[in-house]
């Protein structure tokens, strides 16, 4: 007799084994139709596995997460089937899930092209009507090697070679396709019909830069067209929301390959700049944060003590001078340890927060720079305070709530909260990580707010809490970290004189809100597709005139609105007054003010707002007054 017990409670008894597709008939015809695979004791597996002893079942359907990563799976599956009855020399390599759809990388002798891959996903769509079984098969180890050498796929070979041990492994069949796979997937090609490959880029066999160079086939997949339509529709808006077309056609930057993965500001972009990095100044000054600055070039010798050089070396820039090593400072906190080591501290001194716009450089790959989203060369908004342990918690707490009043003054509302606790490569004892990552979990529980747990992903000096923002996009961005250290203040001898007169080693908390001044940057042009807030816009109004007429009118409300300390400017050119409201319209700019000889005689303004709406005549100070009071309610400042 075999039991299985059912999510809703319900318990099914079955005098033979079963398989899952046996149980979810006698549940119901519909759910049999329905079936994707299913779950035995927490584990996926396919429909056709046989049950033969008691256990919960869950059957995974479209409406389950899992039945949505299935079905990309099979996809991946899909496309590689495809590729090998167009061009049956490519040999297939691995084919995983990812975000919103799945790739599978290939080695073939030409470059795949846009018509290659239309012919593929219509041979995938053919493929799927076909509804064709996916049978899994269990192979001997030696005899899967031998049955892919045979085929001609030396990738797959050496995969399943890899694998420690003796162990069999999977093999799943589509009708003349086999394919390597853990598995589980959908019983027939014919649950797979919405899908779309994207695009294609290369990829090193393994990840490896010193092995061959593959062809990977992006794709997504989806259970309802509706969806994968509104997904599209996403990638379309994202695309005209790109920062790095945005900031060419702003004039905020612009990079080039004498720099790599370093920014080029133009006026307007270093004004936005600007405005953020004094808001933050006025944010540091009004919480208690004291600014100081560090070098940029430190010797190894602080690198080595600080634990930087043993597991950060790779991503350090590194030069010599005078028979001495020094590196480029991939971050602030070593800096910031020798500003506080400087006199003798008291406890009546902490907590001491010490602030920073650090300028920091990562040796980072180049195939991972993405305009100023990823650079080498960026600032941070830095700070670290130190601390007693007893005074963690409510720095912890003090921060969080700094934190989510500056990201709402940018527009953001909605934070994920993250914890990421201790790395396999790291420093410190196991009681000090212990202790670490119980002082973040309280905060975050005492502020009650909803978080998710990271296991592993904690820098490799301590636990850190992880604040990311969800744009108008939907799109989730990591800027902001806390992070708790107790080991680089002893590493780096940081010590203060306790309130029973001995010398204690302080916790140090580092902190950024924006993280990357120049990621932060590229994700507000994209958050605000390039419309930035009227107290963030580098130009906040362009006064346009109809005709020569009104040039030394034009001029004088310049002048008033520059007075105000509003950023302005003029085009007096002989031009028809359409074509200039069209041309700065594509600039974005918040305000434009229009004047000819009807304004001139009244002595007012027409104002048109960047969406195109006419806000009618006003006087100028009315209208200084309206930009003040938004502002104001903009930036609450």
């Amino acid at each position: 007799m075999t039991v299985v017990c059912l999510p809703d409670g319900t318990r099914k008894e079955f005098d033979s084994p079963v398989t899952v597709f046996e149980v979810a008939e006698s549940i119901g015809a519909g759910l049999a139709r329905a079936a994707l695979a299913g779950k035995i004791n927490g584990k996926l597996v396919d429909l056709s596995n046989v049950i033969d002893g008691d256990c919960e079942l869950t059957v995974i359907t479209d409406k389950d997460p899992e039945g949505l990563e299935i079905v990309r799976h099979s996809s991946a599956h899909l496309l590689a089937h495809a590729v090998k009855e167009l061009f049956p020399d490519a040999q297939v390599t691995i084919g995983p899930t990812i975000e919103n759809g799945f790739y599978y990388d290939f080695a073939y002798s030409r470059p795949f092209t846009p018509g290659d891959l239309a012919a593929i996903e219509k041979r995938m769509l053919e493929i799927s009507r076909r509804g064709l079984k996916i049978e899994r098969k269990v192979f001997d180890r030696t005899k899967a090697i031998e049955f892919f050498k045979q085929q001609g796929e030396l990738y797959k070979a050496e995969i399943i070679d890899s694998i420690p041990g003796n162990e069999t492994v999977s093999l799943y069949s589509q009708g003349d396709f086999t394919d390597l796979c853990r598995g589980p997937h959908v019983p027939t090609t014919s649950k797979l019909k919405v899908f779309k490959l994207m695009k294609v880029a290369g990829a090193y066999w393994r990840g490896d830069s010193n092995n061959e160079m593959l062809q990977r086939i992006y794709g997504t997949a989806w259970i309802k067209k509706e969806q994968q339509d509104e997904y599209l529709h996403l990638l379309e808006e994202a695309e005209k929301r790109d920062h790095r077309k945005l900031g060419k056609q702003l004039g905020l930057f612009h990079m080039q390959e004498e720099a790599p993965g370093m920014v080029y500001w133009h006026p307007k972009g270093w004004i936005v700049w600007q405005q953020i990095e004094q808001y933050m100044r006025r944010i540091f000054r009004d919480n208690g944060y004291q600014e100081i600055r560090t070098p940029q070039v430190l010797d190894r010798s602080l690198w080595e003590c600080s634990g930087h050089w043993e597991n950060f070396r790779e991503h350090m820039f590194v030069t010599d001078s005078e028979n001495r090593h020094y590196a480029i400072k991939p971050m602030n906190c070593p800096g910031h340890v020798q500003v506080f080591n400087q006199g003798l501290r008291s406890y009546r001194d902490l907590p001491l927060r010490l602030a920073e716009f650090g300028s920091c450089h990562r040796n980072e790959a180049s195939g991972a720079l993405h305009g100023i989203m990823r650079v080498r060369a960026f600032t941070q908004d830095d700070a670290h305070i130190f601390c007693e342990q007893e005074q963690v918690q409510d720095e912890v707490m003090r921060f969080v709530d700094l934190l989510n009043c500056v990201y709402k003054d940018f527009g953001f509302n909605d934070v994920l909260v993250r914890l990421s606790t201790r790395p396999a490569k790291r420093v410190g004892s196991e009681d000090q990580w212990n202790t670490a990552e119980q002082a973040l979990q309280s905060a975050l529980n005492l502020k009650n707010l909803s978080w998710e747990l990271q296991v592993g992903e904690g820098a490799f000096y301590g636990p850190k809490i992880e604040f990311s923002l969800k744009d108008s996009l939907a799109r989730v961005w990591q800027c902001g970290t806390l992070q708790l250290d107790f080991s680089m203040p002893e590493r780096l001898n940081a010590s203060y004189v306790a309130e029973n007169n001995t010398r204690k080693t302080p916790v140090m908390l580092h902190r950024a809100i924006l993280g990357s001044m120049e990621r932060f940057i590229g994700i507000l042009i994209e958050h605000h597709a390039g419309a930035l807030p009227l107290w963030l816009a580098p130009e906040q109004v362009i006064v346009l005139n109809i005709s020569r007429n009104q040039l030394d009118y034009a001029l004088a409300i310049v002048c008033k609105l520059q007075s105000c300390g509003i950023r302005v400017s003029s085009d007096l050119r002989n031009e028809k007054i359409g074509y200039k409201i069209r041309e700065h319209s594509m600039q974005k700019l918040p305000y434009q003010v229009i004047v000819g000889d009807k304004e001139m005689s009244l002595d007012v303004i027409t104002v048109r707002n960047r969406s195109g709406e006419d806000l009618g005549s006003m006087t100028v100070q009315d209208f200084i007054g309206r930009i003040q009071k938004e502002q104001r309610v903009a930036s609450q400042i």
